[in-house]
């Protein structure tokens, strides 16, 4: 069962055709899937993979869909989030071999998983508060995590860590096993590769 759907209460939104339902969650996927992958790789080592966490996230969303009270899409992502940190709080109650269910782990994850897409959204320019701006903002996001996820692996991986995870040259080096100076030097190509990729995607 997915998670409880966040406590403010909105008015009911109708339930959209399954069809319709299937299209709206699958524009996420790899928003899904960008997030889960960062988060198991800095939490628990690449042990399990990020696509069982996605297509479980998509299947219980799409199951749990009249669950959820509300109609705006800030709602309907962060309750992805919080059915994403579920899963992943699942996948690794298996892999450690225990049942019972750690609320405090998956609350922390949770709370990883929205400072993770805040940063992402940091690699955004930034826009009016608006309705409109926001949904623009939205289009946007999407478009960078199927970016991202399109790069190639270690630039993707040096995004991650120097703009998500917020780790130091040297830390990312030591992970990456490379001296800081190329470091530095692959951030800086991967950041422009990124901006091209934007660009050209529009």
């Amino acid at each position: 069962m997915p998670p409880d759907e966040p406590s403010a209460e909105f008015p009911t939104s109708p339930l959209p055709p399954a069809d319709e339902r299937t299209a709206w969650l699958l524009r996420y996927e790899g928003w899904l899937r960008l997030l889960a992958r960062n988060e198991i790789d800095s939490r628990f080592a690449g042990k399990f993979d990020a696509s069982d966490a996605v297509q479980q996230t998509l299947l219980e969303a799409w199951k749990g869909w009249d669950n959820f009270r509300g109609s705006a899409e800030p709602q309907r992502i962060a309750w992805l989030r919080q059915i994403l940190a579920h899963q992943l709080a699942h996948l690794a109650r298996h892999f450690a071999g225990t049942q019972m269910r750690d609320v405090s782990r998956e609350a922390s994850i949770h709370e990883s998983l929205c400072q993770s897409a805040a940063r992402l959204d940091c690699l955004l320019p930034a826009a009016d508060p608006t309705p409109s701006e926001n949904a623009v903002d939205n289009e946007q996001r999407l478009l960078l995590a199927r970016v991202l996820d399109a790069l190639p692996p270690d630039y993707r991986q040096v995004i991650l860590l120097r703009n998500i995870e917020d780790l130091p040259h040297e830390e990312i080096a030591r992970r990456m096993n490379r001296t800081v100076g190329a470091v530095r030097m692959l951030w800086i190509r991967a950041l422009a590769s990124l901006r091209d990729a934007v660009q050209a995607s529009r």
